[in-house]
């Protein structure tokens, strides 16, 4: 029998993941256009727009372009106004990836128990998950939790919840089917965004780095009728708060949206916490095999924050860009969409051409999934690959990675042109900046960097 601090069997697996990004791929010279278009040239608007070269993002995904209405008003658009266009062309990306995840599951809408979503890019009364219930046409019984105040950190929240939500279910002999959505729409704060950098002439890259993105999964008890057969089972999971840092970092509410507040100190502390944290997982899961001990041994799955969170996790737990590599090919081709992208990663990660960049061309069975959010709180879970379903080694290419092929967003995120254009990236063999920027040490993109990629 499992100590109270362990799990033991806990009868939880994914059986349905589905994300959608919305159509528009926004390229670096977007946020240039506006920021020349609307803002004196600063220092600190210099500085932004050079380091908007070198994030290692390709696209970010957005429900607009530099030619929207709403970026192109004389100033900055009201809360008012990004309220709208969320519930108008979020919500509908949100719906489209419920129904992904619940047709993969092989549910049927009546058979759900609960929905479980978060957001960090909007706040109403009632929250958005009640219009996307409706628009499923889900049935108003449906237990429903909105989750605020976690950014970047959510989607792990939301499967965090989600399973003590269905474990309760288990204690009743209940079944649980539970939908668990995220939803932000970022892109349209860019005005905000650009504000504060001409106003207090503060280095602000959210603009560079944040998307727009709806990500879902189902998650199931194992209780009741048959559901499609598992794509990870949940095994366990970690929450901690890394003492004295709720000053570091955070996502306040403003009258023209939300506005990122960050410390010097933050990836300093978040790459501390990993290994700690990781320890800890792994005390609290019992009867992994024997070659599953180092954080080498896991694929992970981690919220890609920015570049540097990605190569700051390499070096504190000793691991591959190939372990990350879904982690890295939805930063580069998609951005950072905060609480949407870590289901988007597990989504990409079992993907046929995902397992041909293994490292050492051997995927893993065990996955570590990992977010960090406001606090600073630090999420982790365990998760177990179904390698074996339905006699192959990954699942059918499914509808989105169908759409992402037909897009063309098959990049390989670890070639040498990437690597050699973006200082920073493992491989790179730049060692300062070379497009004739007036900043010269390549020292200025990492610290500006390292400051404002968490949430």
């Amino acid at each position: 029998m499992a100590s109270p601090n362990t799990f033991g069997e806990l009868g939880l697996s994914i059986v349905g993941l589905g994300a959608q990004y919305p159509p528009n791929a926004l390229r670096p010279d977007e946020v240039t256009k506006l920021a020349t278009k609307y803002y004196p040239d600063s220092p600190s608007m210099s500085k932004v727009l050079s380091i908007n070269q070198y994030t290692g993002i390709e696209t970010r995904s957005s429900i607009g372009t530099s030619d929207h209405p709403l970026v192109n008003q004389p100033g900055a658009p009201s809360i008012r106004e990004l309220h709208k266009t969320f519930m108008s062309d979020g919500v509908l990306l949100a719906i489209e990836a419920s129904r992904k995840a619940v047709a993969e599951a092989r549910i049927d809408l009546s058979q759900i128990t609960h929905i479980v979503s978060t957001t960090c890019t909007d706040s109403a009364n009632p929250g958005f998950d009640h219009y996307v219930a409706k628009g499923l046409g889900i049935a108003g019984h449906v237990e429903k939790v909105l989750l605020h105040g976690v950014g970047c950190s959510g989607g792990l929240a939301v499967l965090r919840t989600a399973a003590n939500l269905a474990l309760g279910h288990s204690m009743r002999r209940k079944p649980a089917r539970i939908l668990c959505v995220a939803l932000e729409v970022s892109t349209t704060m860019v005005r905000s965004e650009l504000n504060s950098i001409d106003e207090l002439q503060e280095t602000r890259i959210g603009a560079c780095l944040f998307s727009d993105c709806a990500s879902a999964l189902v998650l199931s008890n194992g209780i009741g009728d048959m559901t499609a057969e598992p794509i990870y089972e949940l095994l366990g999971w970690d929450y901690q708060i890394i003492p004295d840092t709720e000053d570091d970092l955070g996502f306040d509410v403003d009258p023209v949206g939300w506005k990122v507040v960050l410390s010097p100190r933050v990836p300093k502390l978040a790459a501390e916490a990993l290994a700690p944290s990781f320890a800890g997982l792994l005390k609290s899961v019992p009867d992994l095999p024997t070659g599953y001990r180092e954080a080498s041994d896991f694929d992970w799955a981690m919220h890609p924050g920015g570049l540097t969170i990605l190569t700051g996790a390499e070096r504190a737990m000793g691991i591959s860009p190939e372990h990350m590599r879904a982690s890295y090919d939805r930063y580069m081709n998609h951005g950072n969409s905060s609480s949407a992208t870590i289901f988007s990663v597990m989504d990409r990660l079992r993907s046929k051409d995902m397992d041909a960049l293994a490292p050492g061309g051997r995927v893993r069975d065990y996955v570590v999934g990992c977010a960090f959010g406001p606090g600073i709180s630090v999420e982790m879970c365990v998760l177990k690959r179904n390698m074996g379903a339905r006699g192959l080694q990954t699942p059918p290419e499914t509808d989105s990675e169908a759409s992402r092929s037909e897009a063309g967003e098959d990049v390989d995120w670890a070639s040498v042109e990437l690597r050699d254009s973006t200082p920073g990236t493992p491989g790179s063999t730049h060692a300062r900046c070379e497009r004739g920027t007036p900043l010269n040490d390549e020292r200025f993109i990492d610290e500006a960097l390292a400051g404002v990629e968490l949430d």
